[in-house]
């Protein structure tokens, strides 16, 4: 189910929650995963049956690996090498075979023979929650945290359903002093429906319409596009996925706090970076912070010397590229940002951080044509797209008429202009100000009926992070 929807608006959140404020204080954990597990049974039906043999196989391997670990660690080892190929076999199979079929095949092509692909629908959220539950073990394994002490207290934390489907990823150790220790006041409930406005109207009045744009020039062709266009495209995909993800981490953190939860921030403001690698210190902190704690470190970090330093960012970034997609434009999209940040910490990132102008003229340069590698899955129309972005990469007539530009600019420029606004710190600086006064409240009344307005009459309305 997704947040920007009026059945969830109207129908379950109101629902849920009257049925969990009417419960009592000891008892809404139970509430809890039970809503939950409808919420996710909406959207993914029989699924829901794979989410629980999770939360099951999970909550007794973490148990296991407790209890052995101090006498006897070999043990306490194998379990935890169990649940990893449990959580990440499972990642594979829904998530990779088709992509490993298809890579097999055309190496078999040559013997004229195909192995035929699977019919599979990745349940979702699958790479979201499999993260979540592994840095669970790995923590009770170093033993960084306790283990759940109960199935229920680990279902809350693995089903909770404001961030179950798309993040933010949580670890154990942030929830689990709010299991039992939370209260839901008057104060939390104002602060999460604002913060569920502000997300919500992110999603369905920045990120859809911008979405529009961008499906309107995949639907021309990009070898009929012009210059200009092509990067208006560039920055209206860049909006349209900033927007969208960042709108959606808003609505589960303004949820979460709605049930006396706090959960970690996920954006902050990454068009404003002066680095790709600062860029990524504030594009999905919680994912950055997972393959930091679980990648990076354990393979030495940058304590190894410069060489194998490399080596575990090639790691991490291969790693990165691959959870977010089956495809090998993902593992190109990673592979690019390791080049990035390797230029970045060996040859002129210090360079950058001497300048302040030209610093941002980098970002807001390099991050739209990195979008486009992410964006475009088939290579031969990604090449296409960067031989109008830089006609001089091709020895084809590129067209040269504008008045594609010029149309979807007049289109989109009442949206455009915003994007870049609310990309800067300025609204928010604003907003803290003046929370408090009758106008806000105000301007966030009418953004949540302009956003209702929204999702009744656009067509298209789907969260891009649901498919990764």
């Amino acid at each position: 189910m997704v947040f920007s929807t009026i059945a969830f608006l109207f129908q379950f959140l109101p629902i849920f929650l009257l049925a969990y404020y009417a419960t009592p204080q000891k008892y809404r954990n139970i509430t809890l995963v039970i809503g939950s597990l409808v919420f996710y049974a909406i959207g993914s039906g029989w699924y829901t049956l794979l989410l629980l043999l999770s939360l099951l196989i999970n909550y007794g391997l973490s148990r296991m690996i407790s209890g052995t670990h101090a006498r006897h660690p070999e043990s306490a080892k194998h379990y935890l090498i169990a649940g990893l190929i449990y959580n990440f076999g499972l990642l594979v199979v829904f998530k990779y075979t088709n992509f490993l079929i298809g890579n097999l095949n055309s190496l078999l092509s040559i013997f004229h023979t195909a192995i035929p692909k699977v019919s599979l629908v990745m349940p979702l959220g699958i790479s979201f929650f499999t993260f979540q539950i592994t840095s669970y073990l790995i923590d009770v394994y170093t033993g960084k945290t306790r283990p759940a002490r109960s199935i229920l207290d680990l279902g809350v934390y693995l089903c909770m359903f404001p961030q179950l489907i798309s993040g933010p990823i949580c670890m154990y150790s942030e929830i689990q002093p709010q299991l039992k220790n939370r209260r839901v006041d008057v104060r939390l409930l104002e602060e999460g429906m604002e913060t569920f406005v502000l997300g919500l109207s992110a999603k369905t009045l920045l990120a859809n319409p911008m979405g529009g744009l961008w499906n309107n020039l995949s639907v021309i062709g990009y070898d009929s596009i012009s210059t200009p266009y092509a990067w208006l495209g560039a920055f209206a995909y860049s909006f349209q996925i900033y927007f969208d993800f960042s709108g959606y981490s808003m609505m589960a953190i303004g949820v979460g706090k709605m049930l006396g939860f706090q959960l970690p921030q996920n954006f902050n403001l990454p068009y404003m970076s002066g680095t790709a690698g600062e860029f990524w210190r504030r594009w999905h902190i919680t994912l950055g912070r997972w393959f930091k704690n679980y990648i990076y470190f354990p393979l030495g970090g940058s304590r190894v010397g410069k060489w194998k330093t490399m080596r575990n960012m090639l790691a991490v970034w291969a790693f990165t590229g691959l959870w977010h997609g089956a495809s090998w434009n993902f593992v190109l999209w990673g592979l690019i940002f390791f080049v990035l940040l390797t230029l970045e910490k060996n040859v002129y990132g210090k360079f950058l951080e001497r300048t302040h102008l030209l610093k941002h003229a980098y970002i807001i340069f390099i991050i739209p044509l990195t979008w486009m590698v992410f964006a475009i899955p088939d290579m031969h129309q990604l090449g296409t797209y960067f031989t109008r972005l830089f006609p001089f990469l091709t020895s084809d007539e590129v067209q040269s008429n504008t008045r594609d530009a010029v149309q979807a600019f007049h289109n989109y420029w009442k949206i455009l202009v915003p994007c870049v606004l609310f990309s800067t710190p300025l609204p928010l600086m604003y907003y803290k100000k003046f929370r408090k006064s009758g106008f806000c409240l105000l301007l966030l009344l009418i953004l949540f009926v302009l956003s209702i307005r929204a999702m009744m009459t656009q067509t298209n309305n789907p969260f891009l992070y649901f498919q990764f």
